[in-house]
Parts: C-alpha cells; sequence; structure tokens
C-alpha cells in the first residue's frame, strides 16, 4: 500500500468519535493501530470491540495509561486534554503527536475551508454548505460539527471543497493544516475549565491563520484584535459599519450593494446576520453569483437549541436555546428578545463570571430562574438588580419561569454555560427542556 501511514504502529489516543473515525481511516491506510483510551465504561468496551474486529488493538483504562509501547506517531482526539496522564505519557517516550484535523488534511484531496469562532460555527459551517452546493460547488460539511473530518475525508476526491467546522481543540495540534479559505466569527469568553486563560483560548484559535499565504483568503469579523494574517482579507459586522459587508437598515449589504434583506430569512438576532455575512463571504471569494447565494439561504432554519421557539403557553412564548454554552451566546440571546424574558440560566462552572451580563439581565429580564453549579454564584451577581429564583431541577425551573411570566413575555433557557454538571450534553439538556415545555400544552386529566 502506497501510504505514509502503512505499516507504521501509530497510536490513537481517544476512543470518541473523532478517534474511532480517525482509527479505522488509519486500518484503511494501512497503518497498525494502536486505541488508548483512560476511560472504561461500557460504551466505551462497546466501540472497543468493534474497533478490535476491524483489526486495532484497543486498551482502555488504567492498561491504556501504563502502555510502553514505541509508536511511531500519536493522533490525538480533540475532546483529550493534552495535560491527562496519558498525552503525558506519550510525550514522555517522546513519540510525535498531531492532532485528528491534521492527520485528515494530510489524507485529504481537495481544499478545505475552515470556520471557526466562539459561537455561531455550526450554523455557519450548515449556511456554507448549503449554499455552495445550491450553486455548484460541490461540498460536504465535518469537523466539529459532525461526522469527524476522518469519518469524510475519504470521500475529498470527489469534492470540490471540504467545509470544515474547527474548534481550538482541533487547531492546537496542527502542523500543516492550511485553509484556502478562513472563517473567524468572533472570540468571547469559554472553555476556561481547559485553559488556563483567555490568552491560551486566543492563541489557539487563531492558529486557524498560521499556514496561510497571500493566495489564501480570510474572512474575519470587523471589530476583533488578530494577529498579522499573511491571507487576503474580508471583513463583516453587524453591529458597526466599514466592514466589506455590513447590516443597514436589517438588510445586508456587500461593499455598499444591497444583498440579502434579514426579513426573507428564517434567522433572527444580529448574530445570525453576520454568520449569513460570513456565508456570503465564502461564496463571494469563490465568485459566486449573489442571487442563486441568497436564494439557497433564505429556506434554511435554525437548528434545534438555538433560540428554538418550542411553544406559545398560556400568552408565553418559550424559547430554548440550550446551544448558550458561554456568556457570549446568552448575551446575544437576550438582545434578539424585544419582550420582557424570563430568563433560565445556569450550569457547569466553566470559570466564567456573570456581573459582565447584570445591566443586561436587569434591562430585559422581568425574573430569573437558575439552576446547576453556578446557580449560587449567579445569583450573587444578579439578585441585587432582577428578582433571582433557584431551582433544583430543570422541571422546577420550567414551573417557577411559568409562575413569574405574564402574558407576552418569553421564557428564554439560554443557560451560558455548558451542561455537564446535570445533564449528558447541550442536546440533552434541550431536548428535556423541549419535553416539559410541551407538557405544559396536555396538562394531565
Amino acid at each position: 500500500m502506497n501510504s505514509q501511514y502503512a505499516n507504521q504502529p501509530i497510536a490513537v489516543l481517544g476512543l470518541g468519535t473523532s478517534g474511532g473515525a480517525a482509527a479505522r481511516r488509519l486500518l484503511e491506510e494501512g497503518a497498525c493501530v494502536t486505541v488508548l483510551d483512560s476511560g472504561d465504561s461500557d460504551a466505551l468496551r462497546a466501540s472497543a470491540e468493534a474497533l478490535r474486529a476491524d483489526g486495532a488493538r484497543v486498551l482502555l483504562g488504567a492498561a491504556a495509561d501504563a502502555d510502553t509501547t514505541a509508536y511511531a506517531l500519536a493522533v490525538l482526539s480533540p475532546g483529550i486534554d493534552p495535560a491527562t496522564a496519558l498525552v503525558r505519557g506519550i510525550r514522555a517516550r517522546p513519540v510525535p503527536i498531531i492532532g485528528e484535523l491534521e492527520f485528515s488534511y494530510s489524507i485529504c484531496e481537495c481544499p478545505v475551508i475552515a470556520i471557526t469562532g466562539t459561537n455561531g460555527k455550526t450554523t455557519t459551517t450548515q449556511l456554507v454548505e448549503r449554499m455552495l452546493n445550491a450553486c455548484g460547488v460541490k461540498t460536504l460539511a465535518a469537523g466539529n460539527i459532525g461526522p469527524a473530518f476522518a469519518a469524510r475525508v475519504r470521500e475529498s476526491k470527489h469534492l470540490d471543497v471540504m467545509t470544515l467546522e474547527v474548534s481550538s481543540f482541533q487547531l492546537e495540534t496542527i502542523t500543516t493544516f492550511r485553509p484556502t479559505i478562513s472563517v473567524w466569527l468572533n472570540f468571547q469568553a469559554d472553555h476556561l475549565d481547559r485553559y488556563p486563560g483567555m490568552r491560551e483560548y486566543y492563541d489557539a484559535k487563531v492558529r486557524v491563520f498560521e499556514n496561510q499565504t497571500a493566495d489564501d483568503w480570510a474572512i474575519v469579523k470587523l471589530e476583533d484584535e488578530l494577529p498579522p494574517i499573511k491571507a487576503r482579507k474580508i471583513t463583516f459586522s453587524a453591529y458597526t459599519s466599514g466592514g466589506d459587508l455590513e447590516l443597514r437598515d436589517g438588510v445586508i449589504h456587500f461593499h455598499g450593494n444591497p444583498v440579502l434583506r434579514m426579513a426573507d430569512t428564517q434567522l433572527r438576532g444580529l448574530h445570525n446576520a453576520e454568520n449569513l455575512m460570513a456565508a456570503l463571504a465564502v461564496g463571494a471569494v469563490r465568485g459566486l453569483d449573489f442571487a442563486a447565494m441568497t436564494e439557497a439561504l433564505r429556506t434554511y432554519q435554525a437548528l434545534p437549541h438555538r433560540c428554538e421557539f418550542i411553544a406559545s403557553v398560556e400568552g408565553v412564548d418559550y424559547v430554548n436555546d440550550s446551544k448558550a454554552t458561554n456568556l457570549d451566546a446568552l448575551e446575544k440571546a437576550l438582545l434578539s428578545e424585544s419582550r420582557r424574558v424570563v430568563l433560565i440560566a445556569g450550569g457547569k462552572d466553566k470559570g466564567f463570571e456573570f456581573d459582565s451580563l447584570t445591566e443586561l439581565v436587569a434591562a430585559k429580564s422581568r425574573a430569573v430562574v437558575l439552576i446547576g453549579e453556578m446557580a449560587g454564584r449567579i445569583e450573587n451577581f444578579w439578585s441585587s438588580r432582577v428578582p433571582c429564583y433557584r431551582a433544583a431541577s430543570l422541571a422546577q425551573a420550567v414551573a417557577l419561569a411559568r409562575a413569574q411570566a405574564l402574558p407576552g413575555d418569553v421564557v428564554l433557557f439560554s443557560p451560558g454555560t455548558s451542561s455537564f454538571d446535570m445533564f449528558k450534553s447541550y442536546a440533552d439538556r434541550g431536548n428535556q427542556f423541549r419535553g416539559l415545555v410541551t407538557a405544559l400544552l396536555s396538562p394531565a386529566l
């Protein structure tokens, strides 16, 4: 087999979605694959058996941490913190480590678009995928959006371009990864449970530009401070003027020319105007017709758990924004509402300080219901400006919010932090909220 990985002993660190996909692709490349994961759950054991059947060696739990095999390379899953004992043990040998993103890029047979930012990545990635395909540019979305890049890289030979959602975790371990078009949506506080501070988070994220040249393009938010970028730039902003794309009276303009009315789309809020701008900029770089691009974008609907309208109960609208896993997302959700809000917020302690939102919460909210690890700390910040109630469960939170809301209000479930203190994921959290609200429409007889 003519592959740089053929017959090479390679370790894959992590048996999640990305790790499993990388392991299978490496097996197809002819590598001798060992998968190492410090966990040892029933789900991991099931995944391990499936990979062993495909030809991989798999070690879980203490056996993975104690492994001393000599490897030519290790491929790190983005969900594995480089500070873990498993990764430290590999580095101590030493063994070269690359990420799943870098590995997949090394065998990708088409150019890559890389979309990053604290918020809006998934929506923008889907907008770009829909728009490009509608305009005759063959692409698939992969990466942080799922499925993993490694799971779709074999299809790259049939594509014009691969559209990737990339996270800071994935960018930490790149060496040659070079998108022909990079998209920088925004940068706000997040992942402070993984990074020592904002600087480290920022340094990981700006690596998306690291290997670009003057032949490439960078699509960037106008207001953000960025290092010198070699690629040609297109700027956008829905909040200030002066960008190549800007919002005037609810209409997106490109170089002063109107191209898309927000009222003609299925999206709401200034943050989504910027997501649309970024997608349009990708098309502009590729020379696509604006009429064709906007026709494809008008029918796109917001994904679940992103300011998703659930139902109206007794004159109160219930909105599920469970995907708001950081303060910036919560802020944008509040700014998108023109009516009085009863806010349900809180969750895992990611190191955020919620005091920066006190004035906005007070201006927008009739009351706040708090859940999770952060409930007490958030209450300390907000309770002097707005009535705050604490709930031991999401069901109790919905009941408290319903009791506080008046006809014409919005009950907004926008936690502002992640879900893992009480839920499996933000999707699990949002689905439970949806179920609780739907139950209000069918009271028990």
